[in-house]
C-alpha cells in the first residue's frame, strides 16, 4: 500500500522514527555491516521501501539507488538479486529511472538478464521495461539485448513470468515487431 504523510504519521506514532531517519539508519547499517547476511537483509529491506512513491525522494537523497547499483556488481547473488529488485521497484519513477541511467546502471541491469537466479532476471526485465525511454532507447534496444528478451518472450513453457514480462517489454518498446 502506498503511503502519504498522514498515513505515515499514523503508522509511526509518537515514538517512532521518521521515514527519512529510518532509511538513513538502514543505509548506515549496510555501510557498517561486516557480514554478508546483514547486508543481504538490509538491501532486501531497502528494496521493499523502493516501490512506494512516498520514499522516492528519500532514496535519492540518501543515494540508495547508487547502493542498489553497487550491489549488482557484487559476487554475492543475494545482493545482486535484491539490488536489481530495488532498481526495478524504484525505476517506475521517471526521476529515479533518469538517475539510474545517468549512473551507468543500464549495462548493469542488462547483465542481470543472464543471471542464473530467476528473481534477478524477473527484476531485470521489469527494470528495463521502466528504464527504456527515448533518451536511452538505443542503449537498451541493442540487437543482442532484444534477442535475449525475445527468447524470454517465447519461453512460456520454461517460465511464465519471464515470458509475460518480456512480452510486455516488447509490446511497449518494439510495437509491431514481436
Amino acid at each position: 500500500m502506498f503511503t502519504n504523510n498522514k498515513r505515515q504519521q499514523e503508522r509511526t506514532g509518537r515514538n517512532g522514527s521518521p521515514r527519512l531517519q529510518y532509511l538513513q539508519e538502514l543505509v548506515s547499517e549496510f555501510q557498517n555491516a561486516t557480514n554478508e547476511e546483514t547486508k543481504e537483509k538490509v538491501v532486501a529491506h531497502l528494496a521493499n521501501f523502493a516501490y512506494d512513491p512516498f520514499n522516492f525522494t528519500f532514496l535519492r537523497q540518501l543515494n540508495v539507488l547508487d547502493l542498489f547499483l553497487d550491489c549488482v556488481t557484487e559476487p554475492n547473488e543475494k545482493l545482486v538479486e535484491f539490488g536489481v529488485g530495488g532498481i526495478c521497484n524504484a525505476s517506475v519513477d521517471p526521476a529515479n529511472a533518469a538517475l539510474i541511467s545517468q549512473c551507468d546502471g543500464i549495462p548493469l541491469v542488462v547483465q542481470c538478464l543472464s543471471n542464473p537466479v530467476r528473481n534477478t532476471v524477473n527484476y531485470a526485465l521489469g527494470a528495463l521495461y521502466y528504464l527504456c525511454n527515448p533518451v536511452n532507447k538505443e542503449e537498451i534496444l541493442k540487437p543482442e539485448v532484444v534477442e535475449v528478451i525475445e527468447r524470454y518472450a517465447s519461453a512460456g513453457a520454461v517460465s511464465v513470468s519471464f515470458s509475460n514480462l518480456a512480452k510486455a517489454f516488447l509490446e511497449k518498446h518494439r510495437p509491431g515487431q514481436t
